[in-house]
């Protein structure tokens, strides 16, 4: 549910806002999600046809269509994971030449919630014809409940995840929110994934996805709920899942002792 009424510190919203060549960000109201105003927040760019990509749609108005047309039209609207649906069938209403996409388990948790939406079609772990070698994505592996596609834009260095990090500025929330946030370890002091969706990954094939955004080596990291990162994107990837990554280069590093000790008991022999 929708509170426009809750100022969520990154005013002026519902406008677009630029990041960099081709790419805009647009603030939206704040939605309500387990009773806590979480602020949300839309990416917007255009492809080399003029065409615009629209990830996770935020409320959609008057205005606001004004300067998305202003730029070209309407073509591509992404749901990115199983929670971020709510303002997509808005905004096909008012593009309804656009084609939507979905990632895993989004059509289900609509449907759950009394919401039938038609996606055209299902992400995967490739970039489909209209934006492919110029955005690439992947689905992050290691959950069954939490299926969420992530993109690097190209031409820009940016990374764009959804909830995969949450990153609260604590000034910007209700006084009640605070220590909830900071409990869960989602505040901007150290922004990471919620703990309750941790706990649906395994580490393995979660590690394997993350060291494969670090391959692409982003500048930017946009995410949906808080600050956003202008810089040092690489940094903040190791910092919010460092956890997990130590536990990888710890796992490796035994197998390389082991691997050893195995080469040195044959030359033993």
């Amino acid at each position: 549910m929708t509170a426009p009424d809750i100022a969520t510190g990154y005013e002026p919203l519902n406008t677009l806002k630029p990041v960099a060549d081709r790419i805009w960000l647009i603030d939206g109201p704040a939605q309500r999600f387990y009773g806590m105003p979480f602020s949300t927040r839309c990416t917007v760019l255009q492809l080399e046809n003029g065409d615009l990509w629209v990830h996770s749609p935020t409320l959609m108005t008057g205005a606001l269509r004004a300067e998305l047309d202003s730029l070209g039209p309407v073509r591509h609207l992404i749901a990115p994971n199983w929670i971020h649906y709510a303002h997509i069938s808005e905004w096909h209403r008012a593009y309804p030449g656009a084609v939507t996409y979905a990632a895993p388990g989004v059509a289900a948790r609509a449907a759950s919630k009394g919401l039938i939406i038609t996606f055209d079609h299902d992400l995967g772990p490739e970039a489909p014809p209209p934006w492919q070698g110029q955005i690439d994505q992947m689905i992050v592996d290691g959950s069954k409940v939490h299926r969420e596609a992530v993109f690097f834009h190209r031409a820009s260095a940016t990374l764009i995840v959804t909830d995969l990090i949450e990153n609260f500025e604590t000034a910007k929330l209700p006084v009640w929110m605070r220590p909830l946030a900071w409990i869960a370890g989602i505040d901007d002091s150290d922004g990471k994934m919620p703990p309750d969706m941790r706990l649906t990954f395994r580490k393995g094939p979660l590690a394997n996805s993350v060291e494969r955004m670090i391959a692409w080596q982003p500048q930017r990291l946009i995410l949906a709920h808080g600050r956003w990162y202008e810089q040092g994107a690489v940094d903040e990837l190791r910092r919010a899942f460092r956890r997990i990554l130590r536990d990888r280069e710890w796992t490796g590093a035994m197998d390389r002792i082991e691997a050893d000790r195995a080469q040195n008991g044959r030359r033993d022999e």
